[in-house]
């Protein structure tokens, strides 16, 4: 296929084009973001509000997604809980893409033991399972989000590491590395002003997808009981505090803010895929 642009042919292919699905999830993460942040103005209630005569209230005018146990509309905890299960995985991923794409560089470059060394370390964190991993430093340095997003961080630095370190094996080939070399620049100059940079679109595009694996890790143990605890508002917290009510047959205040994390991590997915292989694979 092909456009006329200046009386000149200009070849555009299939792939140029954004996907539906991408404009989709892109429009819907937006919007979530701005939910956010415009929570104090979006919110029809004060999340705290508590009105019993309203209790587990089905979707009416003034609650257009219903109240839970305590008469809190969901709408607006929603709204605000938006802003922890946004922030947090944010947070989290700055600490692990930190400590992943130092370690993935540094054994991608200098090779040979050093490599050896790196390899085996991440070897051995894959060797707990995540949640358990998290579970162990939550029992050691005591339950909190503060303390789930350093833990999160730690246990998936090693998956940064190693995607890190096998797109920087191929780039360390190319040949400007060997021309800066040449030129006498030293290797950590080259590593952070040319190597990291030039890694960029394949690393934004996996931390994108990893975004929403983190919300998803930081949900699970806030319902778990070990992250966000009350009177914090969060996603995962408001599903631990709203399946008691599934029991009496009132299903929105679990639903609600599940149906929030599922659709955000989704929307994650699929921008991130296609973010990594837009600006890690070319235009």
């Amino acid at each position: 296929m092909t456009t006329v642009t200046a009386g000149a042919l200009v070849p555009v292919t299939i792939r140029d084009r954004r996907p539906l699905q991408v404009i989709v999830a892109g429009g819907f993460l937006a919007l979530v973001v701005v939910a956010a942040v415009c929570a104090p103005l979006l919110a029809p209630h004060a999340p705290d509000a508590v009105d019993l005569s309203a209790s587990l209230a089905g979707t009416t005018s003034q609650h257009p997604l219903g109240t839970d146990a305590s008469g809190q509309d969901l709408l607006s905890r929603v709204l605000y809980g938006a802003r922890s299960s946004l922030l947090a995985p944010l947070a989290l991923l700055a600490l692990a893409a930190v400590l992943g794409i130092t370690m993935g560089t540094v054994a991608a470059w200098r090779g040979g033991w050093v490599d050896t060394l790196l390899s085996r370390v991440t070897d051995v964190m894959y060797a707990f399972p995540g949640l358990l991993f998290v579970v162990l430093v939550i029992a050691v340095f005591g339950d909190g989000l503060t303390t789930s997003i350093l833990a999160l961080g730690l246990a998936y630095a090693p998956t940064i590491a190693r995607y890190t370190r096998s797109v920087a094996l191929a780039e360390r080939s190319q040949p400007y590395i060997d021309a800066y070399r040449v030129q006498g620049m030293s290797g950590a100059r080259i590593c952070v002003r040319h190597l990291v940079p030039n890694l960029s679109g394949a690393l934004i595009g996996y931390l994108v997808v990893l975004f929403g694996e983190g919300l998803m890790s930081l949900a699970t143990l806030s319902y778990l009981g070990f992250g966000a605890g009350s009177p914090s508002i969060d996603w995962g917290l408001m599903v631990q505090e709203g399946q008691d009510a599934v029991v009496q047959g009132a299903l929105l205040p679990a639903l609600v803010p599940g149906t929030a994390i599922a659709a955000v991590v989704v929307a994650f997915n699929i921008v991130g895929v296609w973010v990594s292989d837009r600006l890690g694979h070319g235009r």
